[in-house]
């Protein structure tokens, strides 16, 4: 494991040089997530996970910088590792001199796992927290929504084990005796779209696009039992007919404006379909999002929600501040 000793290390506050200065560009998109964001000063709070013995390690800051690249670029640690190497903006914005030596693909998984889930979801909370403060998240108006995470497209092999072991098919009741990842489940959307592994929910702030709140569950879980970990205190959301249940009636203390479903009573077609106008444009944040499970076990799976969430509202940061700039 890397071990922190507080120490002078030139970090971009201090500058890199005219020459790494020099080689980005000035309206590179890094430059504008380096001065819209105080990351370092983020980064900082969480010192207490490094030792203050042993060895020099990477900063807590340039490791930071380095998680945040990679979910922004969807790079594996390799292709991160590799970035480091020869990108040099990366290096730049991670706070590398141009010959420095840059860490190995190793040090991203024991960084991801020093962190741990709890922390970089705190983290996800105060970056929107900045979000809000710069007036880019209202918590007016709101999106929820689910869609799948895909852990394995196909399990033939692990049918074959149940079968040979006396079951009669493989199924949420016992595929976690044959997958290798004992967490993930079979589910299902619709008539036609099953998968395998993890279903996420997250609710959308409408006035920007950036996501408030993520959630991962099993596949099996419907959007309605999954509605209280991501439900807004307050306001309006628009939510499509998996969430039109009792349950989420009375979990909500907000405005809910909820596509009915076709054989509830009450059903008012147009003014479902105004619903559905409202939500469109606010889809396209799920669609984006990168579908297949990077790790295994609900835990990890959640620091992936959390990362995606984070690189996307990085990327509508940046896309923002550009378009401000140019105004």
């Amino acid at each position: 494991m890397y071990s922190f000793v507080p120490s002078p290390i030139k970090l971009i506050e201090s500058g890199n040089g005219d020459l790494m200065e020099g080689l980005v560009r000035a309206d590179h998109p890094f430059r504008v997530l380096n001065s819209s964001l105080k990351l370092d000063s983020l980064a900082r709070q969480y010192r207490h996970l490094y030792a203050h013995v042993g060895a020099r390690g990477i900063a807590i800051e340039r490791a930071v910088r380095c998680l945040v690249v990679q979910w922004l670029e969807d790079y594996s640690d390799r292709e991160m590792e590799r970035a480091l190497q020869e990108n040099v903006a990366v290096k730049w914005f991670c706070g590398f001199e141009l010959s420095e030596s840059t860490p190995d693909h190793s040090f991203f998984g024991q960084f991801r796992q020093r962190l741990g889930t709890a922390n970089l979801g705190q983290i996800f909370q105060k970056i929107n927290n900045d979000l809000r403060d710069k007036g880019l998240i209202s918590d007016t108006f709101h999106f929820i929504d689910g869609s799948g995470i895909v852990t394995k497209t196909a399990l033939w092999a692990e049918r074959d084990k149940a079968l040979a072991a006396g079951e009669k098919k493989l199924n949420n009741l016992n595929v976690k005796k044959y997958a290798s990842d004992s967490e993930a489940t079979y589910g299902c959307k619709g008539k036609d779209k099953f998968w395998f592994g993890y279903k996420r929910h997250q609710t959308v702030d409408m006035k920007q696009g950036l996501v408030t709140k993520v959630a991962v569950t099993p596949a099996n879980i419907n959007e309605d039992k999954a509605f209280k970990h991501i439900a807004p205190k307050q306001r309006l959301v628009y939510m499509d007919k998996q969430y039109a249940t009792k349950e989420v009636a009375r979990l909500s203390g907000c405005d809910a404006r909820t596509i009915k479903k076709n054989n509830q009573k009450n059903k008012d077609r147009d003014f479902d379909q105004y619903i559905s106008r409202m939500r469109m444009p606010y889809e396209s944040v799920f669609a984006k999002l990168n579908k297949r499970a990077r790790f295994r076990g609900l835990a990890k799976v959640q620091f992936q929600g959390f990362a995606q969430a984070i690189a996307h509202n990085l990327k509508r940061l940046i896309k923002i501040e550009t378009i401000f700039a140019v105004t």
